[in-house]
């Protein structure tokens, strides 16, 4: 390059970076550029330290009132909870009809937008928790509406409040899950913090009263194993309080009703949590919309592993249904409770063995996959990965402390040395289900690629209509004819799938399996299984207070990383 080009390309450069009509050196914009880039460097970190600040204020200020309301010598009673609760769910409320107003009247509002936040089974999931605990509030409405004479009025007005907020928060996320907001930063990710932190402790809230509500400390401490949690939670949960009875006779069967959609109104307030807090990370982020697949749900060519754990969710599902018809029996002696119990660690047992197995085969599978590793940054992979190991922490720590108290007891009898093998069967299959799922969550997703078969046609063929005509030409005017590809063969027929890869098809097979086998183990604890308690060897080991402790902390953790576990199989399933 001759120095005449130097001088040309430099004075081009410098006429890009200045603004039209400024007079100076070329540097001057650079500096300009590099204040401005700080000063917004420094508005983006003070939005997120004032967002942390309010997030972290609510949830402790939350804890604080749901921890003194779950015990009765602490004079904070369930109404007074439920008018903080009230108050931050209004806020919320408030605050997101605002952003979709604002919104929807500002152009260019939203530049850019995740194409990994807020898939759209994950919104779906939303919905399907979002109605069912809509179901709920409308049961616990038409259950306290009895009780107005003899107590507060804040109970009825909780679930009618809760009821709106589910609706303007489950549009709200479905509309604008994949938002990168670039107005209004500040305000926005104080809002989300705010949504985040309201769902946290509505979760809090609602995991605090079932659990506390099933391990009640009996009178007699010699009788804790023939107490029955969930007799006691319908007895007790929302009033409890026999000297106010209900004006109506269907407050029992809708506190039955109720008690059932409790699980999914959990893991309501944990999806909405989820969603906030990857929204609160893209405020102000740029998004490559080229690096996002969209990657269509097919089972096709998979077979063994649905229809096996359709098999293992029909037979947990059995069990369950007998142990727990069991464990409600008044009139159930201890050899029955305990045979129940047993067919509860057995089927156990035989699930985590059959998905260790199958996880032992997916990563095995993986050492042989040739695909890149993600690289990109993606807040969605990253919150995934860590609610993954977080969540699963808690059944890490109910099954360590269980085999403590077997290896320390001697494991004596049939059943603690089935629980004993549960228990270290579940922290293998954590750790395997976790190194996989994490895994095929940063593998780059499988690309089809369609052979193209080319096929010449002859020219000198001549079709059989146009023969005779023309032989009687003179001159045989031949043209060549075009290159076909398979594609343009049949593109009107049936469209040409090759069948699956052997690693992409045993992949789908133990993400299927895998995916349901969560489920059932979603599913007992869930719904109430709570062998913890109907097993007494922990329990006389660790104390009734420590124990229920260790349980009430991890358990619905434990129950949170199934269900988180069965959205990232089907993920991992996705890019499979």
């Amino acid at each position: 390059m001759t120095a005449k080009d130097r001088e040309t390309e430099e004075a081009h450069l410098s006429n890009n970076i200045s603004a039209p009509g400024q007079a100076g050196t070329p540097c001057e914009p650079d500096l300009n550029i590099s204040s401005s880039g700080a000063a917004r460097e420094r508005g983006r970190n003070w939005g997120w330290m004032l967002s942390g600040i309010i997030c972290v204020n609510i949830l402790i200020l939350g804890c604080a009132l749901v921890s003194g309301s779950a015990y009765n010598n602490v004079d904070i009673s369930t109404p007074d909870l439920q008018v903080f609760l009230i108050i931050i769910i209004i806020l919320t409320s408030i605050w997101m009809v605002y952003y979709a107003i604002y919104i929807s009247r500002k152009e260019n509002a939203v530049v850019y937008k995740d194409g990994h936040a807020g898939p759209v089974w994950l919104r779906g999931g939303l919905v399907l928790f979002g109605l069912l605990s809509i179901i709920m509030d409308i049961f616990k409405i038409a259950s306290y509406v009895g009780y107005l004479h003899c107590d507060s009025a804040v109970k009825v007005a909780f679930p009618v409040v809760q009821l709106l907020f589910i609706l303007v928060q489950t549009y709200f996320l479905w509309i604008h899950a994949k938002d990168c907001a670039q107005i209004q930063k500040n305000i926005t990710r104080c809002g989300l913090m705010l949504t985040l932190s309201t769902n946290l402790v509505v979760w809090m809230t609602a995991v605090t009263e079932e659990s506390v509500h099933q391990t009640t400390v009996p009178e007699d401490p010699s009788n804790y194993t023939k107490i029955h949690g969930r007799s006691m939670y319908i007895n007790k949960a929302g009033y409890g309080d026999e000297k106010c009875k209900c004006s109506h006779t269907s407050c029992s069967i809708f506190k039955q009703a109720y008690y059932y959609l409790y699980p999914f109104n959990i893991e309501y307030s944990l999806f909405a949590s989820a969603m906030a807090y990857v929204l609160w990370k893209n405020v102000g982020r740029v998004v490559d919309e080229h690096g996002h697949h969209h990657i269509k749900f097919r089972l096709k060519d998979i077979f063994l592993g649905p229809v096996a754990g359709v098999l293992l969710v029909v037979a947990g599902l059995a069990t369950f249904i007998v142990y727990e018809m069991e464990m409600q029996r008044d009139d159930s002696d201890d050899d029955d409770r305990e045979k129940a119990v047993m067919m509860h660690f057995v089927m156990n047992i035989v699930i985590l063995t059959l998905m260790s197995v199958s996880t032992v085969i997916g990563c095995a599978v993986f050492k042989v996959d040739h695909r890149e590793h993600l690289s990109d940054k993606n807040p969605t992979r990253s919150l995934d990965v860590g609610l993954l190991v977080g969540a699963s922490l808690g059944q890490f720590i109910i099954s360590y402390f269980t085999i403590v108290a077997m290896v320390a007891t001697g494991a004596k009898g049939h059943l603690n040395r089935l629980n004993l093998t549960g228990a270290i069967l579940m922290v293998i299959q954590l750790g395997l289900q976790n190194f996989f799922i994490i895994e095929g969550l940063h593998r780059e997703p499988f690309h089809e690629v369609h052979p193209v078969v080319t096929v010449v046609a002859n020219p000198y063929v001549l079709q059989p209509s146009k023969e005779l005509s023309s032989l009687e030409g003179s001159d045989m005017d031949i043209k060549p004819s075009p290159v076909l590809t398979a594609h343009s063969l049949h593109g009107h027929t049936a469209e040409h799938r090759p069948k699956l890869l052997w690693k992409r098809r045993v992949l789908k097979e133990v993400c299927s399996f895998l995916l349901l086998g969560n489920i059932i183990l979603w599913i007992m604890p869930a719904f109430g299984a709570r062998p913890q308690f109907d097993h007494d060897t922990e329990t006389d080991f660790f104390e009734f207070n420590m124990w229920a402790a260790v349980v009430n902390v991890g358990l619905p953790f434990g129950i949170f990383y199934r269900m988180h576990s069965v959205a990232s199989l089907f993920e991992v399933f996705l890019t499979s």
